[in-house]
């Protein structure tokens, strides 16, 4: 895996609106979040990733490379993930 540590920019979006209504974000949220323009800053040590978003809505994301975490999103969406980041590609045909 590359090394991703850096400062991130944020560009653009598109089609936000319908991508958070298929996750079922309430209204109030999708209406906040194209408001929004985070940049995230990225450390990247070994396996070790550290990712800051800079926005309204500030957070820290700290997890290791190939090891599923518990990713807090109550705030934001009402729920907690799991999630983990793998630097293998899927298998072919796969999702």
């Amino acid at each position: 895996l590359a090394n991703l540590t850096g400062y991130y920019c944020f560009v653009s979006q598109q089609n936000l609106e319908s991508y958070l209504q298929a996750l079922n974000i309430n209204m109030a949220l999708r209406e906040i979040a194209p408001l929004l323009k985070p940049d995230e800053e990225t450390d990247h040590r070994g396996s070790h990733v550290t990712v800051k978003t800079l926005s309204t809505f500030r957070n820290v994301l700290e997890f290791e490379v190939g090891v599923e975490f518990e990713e807090d999103l109550r705030m934001t969406e009402g729920r907690k993930l799991q999630t983990a980041l793998d630097t293998d590609p899927p298998a072919r045909g796969t999702t």
